[in-house]
């Protein structure tokens, strides 16, 4: 037991010490060479102590989560640890949001020159605007799109123009959006965890869930809105795999998959997740067979590029050219040799000190092949850190990760099931937050 927790604490210290190798490494690269295009690598953030309304009630929902998070997540009957869940995540995310103010913190988040809501007037027809979106990927054509516009799919943009037309208006109304929506992605991890592993896991891992450091840019980004959808197409693909209304599941599952790639293109990375959850599944339980279960998430997983497609979108073609856009960009001058390294750096800013500890403990469970339930929530870790590093690997996320890999961070915090000692780990992880917060102007 001694030597276990001593090798948690060698590997937070290790975390801790690359972040701060990033962080000096990256400002000596910044002030020489001026190629990292970020004020405190490697966060796109400013220097910038500071407090605000939100700080109390995020101080308070961090206590409150330390003190008596596990015990709760332990005796809560299974439905209502799911809302309390999303409603602490909410609160927790709300709060962190609202220490930079209502209008910086929340209200102009997505209204910048860079976000989807700087384009809602281009979309009055929106056949038309799809048709044409192509045209203005790169920075050279006429009207080119802001920069998160051309970096994903229309998907994005629309459910920004959607909430407008229904008369939710800026950036207020959008930033509530994402962080409602964003906050439900704890429950669905719970319920991929239960199903695939089982009960007692999915409850242990559940404060680490709700008090994430990856809040800090969850309810300020709208990543947090994508991490939701992929988290439920991968819950929902769990429940259909083992059987629970496979037919509806299924579907359901495969047509958020499909949402998923029209929200942002690296997110078809989560094709590795999804095959980790089908042979979890199928390996646990043969409830249903294999080839009507992929047909469902198939005949759902087209609808929406079929739509789009329809609609005149050509998701290959806007891909190609966001490619090159990128690299028409700061990506052309960003060292892939810094980045490849200082991408992790920030990762751990966004899973935490615990995260980084138990995923050592997740690593040992498979060299040791535990028991069945430890052993396949540590395949389902381990398939979102492949994802990650694939997406790492690739050189088309040269910074900025610490929203860009928010939907793959969330299935890294499972692995604090794995922890012994969880208020401390979890006060560790509040700390982080915090300071965060409160001593960097985050940009996102």
């Amino acid at each position: 037991m001694h030597r276990d927790l001593r090798r948690d604490l060698y590997a937070a210290t290790a975390a801790a010490l690359l972040v701060l190798t990033a962080v000096l490494v990256g400002r000596a690269i910044e002030h020489r060479h001026g190629t990292l295009r970020v004020d405190w690598p490697p966060f796109l953030a400013s220097w910038g102590p500071h407090v605000g309304p939100g700080t109390p009630a995020a101080v308070a929902v961090a206590v409150a989560v330390v003190a008596h998070g596990p015990a709760l997540a332990a005796r809560l009957p299974w439905r209502a640890l799911l809302f309390t869940a999303w409603g602490t995540a909410m609160a927790w995310t709300w709060s962190l949001a609202l220490i930079d103010g209502w209008d910086r913190g929340i209200a102009r988040r997505l209204t910048t020159r860079y976000e989807y809501l700087q384009v809602i007037d281009r979309f009055q027809d929106i056949p038309h605007t799809l048709r044409d979106f192509t045209h203005h990927i790169l920075l050279n054509s006429s009207d080119h799109w802001p920069a998160h516009i051309a970096g994903h799919p229309p998907a994005a943009t629309l459910t920004f123009v959607f909430l407008d037309r229904i008369g939710l208006h800026g950036g207020g109304w959008a930033g509530a959006f994402v962080i409602t929506v964003g906050a439900t992605a704890a429950a669905a991890v719970l319920i991929a965890v239960r199903t695939l592993a089982d009960e007692r896991l999915a409850r242990r891992a559940a404060p680490f869930l709700v008090l994430t450091p990856g809040a800090v840019w969850m309810g300020t980004s709208a990543d947090g809105y994508f991490t939701a959808v992929a988290a439920w197409a991968v819950a929902l693909l769990a429940l259909a795999a083992t059987g629970h209304h496979p037919r509806r599941t299924g579907f359901a599952s495969g047509l958020l998959f499909g949402l998923t790639a029209y929200l942002s293109y690296g997110l078809t990375l989560f094709a590795v997740i999804a095959a980790a959850v089908l042979l979890l599944a199928f390996r646990r339980t043969r409830p249903v067979s294999l080839l009507p279960l992929l047909l469902l998430v198939l005949a759902g997983l087209v609808v929406v590029p079929a739509v789009f497609t329809a609609l005149g979108f050509n998701w290959w073609e806007a891909y190609r050219l966001l490619v090159t856009r990128y690299y028409q960009g700061a990506a052309r001058v960003r060292p892939y040799g810094y980045w490849i390294w200082a991408n992790l750096a920030c990762t751990v800013c966004i899973v935490g000190p615990a995260t980084v500890a138990a995923l050592t403990r997740a690593g040992a469970t498979l060299i040791r092949r535990s028991p069945a339930p430890a052993l396949r929530l540590a395949v389902l870790v381990g398939a979102a850190l492949l994802a990650l590093l694939a997406a790492d690997a690739s050189g088309m996320s040269k910074a900025e990760t610490e929203r860009i890999w928010l939907p793959f961070a969330m299935w890294l915090l499972p692995s604090c099931a794995f922890l012994p000692h969880p208020r401390a780990w979890l006060a560790a992880q509040a700390v982080l937050a915090l300071l965060i917060n409160h001593l960097l102007l985050t940009g996102w």
